[in-house]
């Protein structure tokens, strides 16, 4: 028996945080950064407990803007998705999933995410789609083209790929 709980960053109490931040060091062996987790906080989250109130899974959706042929598109960004190791392949990221799927289809243009080479599977079987076009993002210094950046996925998007995707800039990993 799981309950599933969606609540702005806002509303989550500090022991909250620290058990979904924890959840992420150890779904990610340790290669998940304070920066990283920062990415995470600022928008809305959906956590998946146990019957105890452990923490099984977890992830979040941020606002974040995406320019593309001449638009300025509010989006919401897929961050901090995961579950506990001895619980993956049980659908838990399904229903985190299928709650930041819900925010996004009511409150933003289109989503957009990173995926690890663990999660692609889980987002491509859901209906994301993988983005052909090139990225870049507007940085301080400007447009800076990143032609080397894995292309991000795309949810509700019918974007035209011959325009450049160019995100806003933020510190840390750019997508």
């Amino acid at each position: 028996m799981t309950t599933l709980r969606t609540a702005h960053t806002c509303d989550l109490d500090p022991a909250e945080l620290r058990a979904a931040r924890a959840l992420m060091d150890e779904a990610f062996d340790g290669d998940f950064s304070d920066q990283d987790w920062d990415h995470g906080l600022g928008g809305m989250h959906a956590l998946v407990h146990d019957e105890s109130g452990l923490l099984l899974a977890h992830g979040s959706v941020v606002q974040r803007r995406l320019l593309h042929n001449g638009r300025s598109l509010r989006i919401g960004y897929v961050e901090a998705v995961a579950v506990r190791p001895d619980r993956q392949r049980q659908g838990l990221g399904g229903q985190v999933m299928g709650a930041l799927e819900r925010v996004i289809d009511r409150a933003y243009a289109l989503g957009a995410l990173s995926a690890s080479d663990e999660g692609q599977r889980l987002y491509l079987g859901r209906g994301w789609q993988e983005w052909k076009g090139a990225v870049g993002t507007l940085g301080p210094q400007g447009v800076v083209h990143m032609p080397d950046e894995e292309p991000p996925l795309l949810w509700g998007a019918d974007l035209d790929p011959v325009h450049e995707l160019l995100i806003d800039w933020r510190d840390g990993d750019v997508y």
